[in-house]
């Protein structure tokens, strides 16, 4: 059984670098924290595997591939939800997020597509007939002002 690692300066200076720039050299990350890269190779797996670290991305600029638009929109369901529709939704282009929530609605999401037209079509056609669906509330976005996937690297609370 493997006993849980703290994360300590070091690996948060990691952490911080490949934010910043996931595709940044080994040994470039190695000479910011002046550590051999060896050293911070395997520091950087141990992050993978404990799940700290849980992959890398690309961030495509949407609007290069027509999907101008951005939405939120709020699902109310029935009770009887068995699991199987965060799934359904998962499945329709265009969604980027879900998210279950407390209060009235069951799920939130993120969309993004091309206009008012093509986000209709998916509220009409894709998720209005996802069984479990009891209503919807959208909201457009007029503009974003700030969109990251970046943690705050504030030392961990310890359990």
């Amino acid at each position: 059984m493997e006993t849980k690692r703290t994360i300590d300066e070091t690996d948060l200076q990691i952490l911080e670098i490949l934010q910043d720039k996931a595709r940044i050299p080994n040994a470039e990350i190695a000479r910011q924290v002046g550590m051999a890269p060896s050293a911070v190779l395997e520091r950087i797996r141990k992050l993978e595997h404990q799940g700290i670290i849980s992959g890398y991305e690309v961030r495509l600029n949407p609007k290069h591939f027509g999907q101008k638009l951005s939405a939120f929109v709020f699902i109310e369901t029935n009770h009887t939800d068995n699991g199987t529709l965060a799934g359904q939704l998962a499945d329709i282009t265009g969604v980027q997020e879900i998210h279950q929530v407390a209060g009235d609605d069951g799920y939130l999401l993120k969309l993004r597509v091309a206009d008012t037209e093509a986000l209709g079509h998916i509220l009409r056609n894709e998720i209005a007939t996802i069984e479990g669906v009891r209503t919807t509330r959208t909201q457009i976005v007029l503009s974003t002002l700030k969109e990251t996937r970046r943690v705050s690297l504030n030392p961990p609370l310890e359990d």
